[in-house]
């Protein structure tokens, strides 16, 4: 919704293990599309929507090179700060011939041609809290009927915690606006009284003609009776992302990548909630 600050971006691109993921994705996706005999003669149509400053163009253009793969790509992004240091890492590279650079927003841009690839990472901690429903909707025009969307598929989870130091932050606001105010940070000190439960689910593409990103789910946990009496304070949240076939991307505690250096925690605060260990 925001354009990006210059230090927010350096800060998404600490987290290698995220450009790591999405080549091996990209790696597995283009060996499936084009077999070795029409290597040297198929390229590939693959869109970046949401190109940022470049790292998944780079991350792209790498998979291409190590599965001696052609590739056409088409790096879409709104932010005009962006797209300037876009054009330097082109030039800089020696992509021009590889690389088209589009100034728009994924939703108002008429694609020249379909695209075999559409690559995306719009993903918030929550896997659906950064508009990736409402731009994939609308970007997903490019694609080819029955070809590749990555990632492909998203889960978001929550799980109850106690945060007194979250709490206290938020409390001393002394209003109820920032108690119904969802935010990203590190979780260090807190309790984390059940496991996490998923949410909803989110496939691209998705041609459905009854097709709708309106949900609603009611969950119930069990806080172990080992616990004792809880307080808690809101809710995690977290996603994991299937990128392609078996390549995944998440923060989901069970499931976690590795060194996933950027993409912090969701958490939902509320007034203060005791609950007995049988609940």
């Amino acid at each position: 919704m925001d354009n990006l600050e210059a230090q927010t971006y350096e800060t998404f691109e600490k987290g290698t293990m995220k450009y790591t993921q999405y080549q091996r994705a990209v790696s597995k996706a283009l060996l499936d599309r084009v077999p070795d005999e029409e290597a040297s003669t198929s390229r590939t149509v693959l869109m970046v929507v949401g190109a940022g400053r470049g790292p998944f163009v780079r991350a792209s253009l790498q998979a291409a090179e190590e599965t001696g793969r052609k590739l056409k790509v088409y790096a879409v992004e709104k932010n005009l700060n962006a797209v300037v240091t876009l054009h330097s890492l082109i030039r800089m590279e020696g992509w021009d011939n590889m690389v088209t650079i589009i100034s728009s927003d994924m939703r108002c841009w008429d694609a020249p041609e379909k695209a075999d690839i559409l690559v995306s990472e719009l993903l918030g901690s929550f896997g659906d809290n950064e508009l990736s429903l409402e731009c994939l909707d609308r970007a997903q025009r490019f694609l080819k009927p029955d070809d590749i969307s990555i990632p492909s598929s998203y889960t978001s989870f929550i799980q109850p915690v106690t945060a007194l130091k979250l709490y206290n932050n938020v409390k001393s606001h002394k209003d109820l606006a920032h108690f119904e105010t969802a935010y990203v940070v590190k979780l260090y000190r807190v309790a984390r009284l059940a496991p996490s439960k998923s949410v909803f689910t989110f496939t691209h593409p998705e041609y459905s003609d009854n097709k709708s990103n309106q949900r609603y789910k009611k969950l119930h946990f069990e806080i172990p009776a080992d616990t004792g009496s809880a307080l808690v304070h809101g809710f995690a949240g977290y996603f994991d992302a299937v990128l392609y076939k078996d390549v995944h991307l998440g923060i989901e505690p069970t499931t976690t990548t590795p060194n996933m250096f950027s993409c912090s925690t969701s958490t939902q605060l509320l007034k203060k909630m005791s609950l007995p260990s049988h609940m």
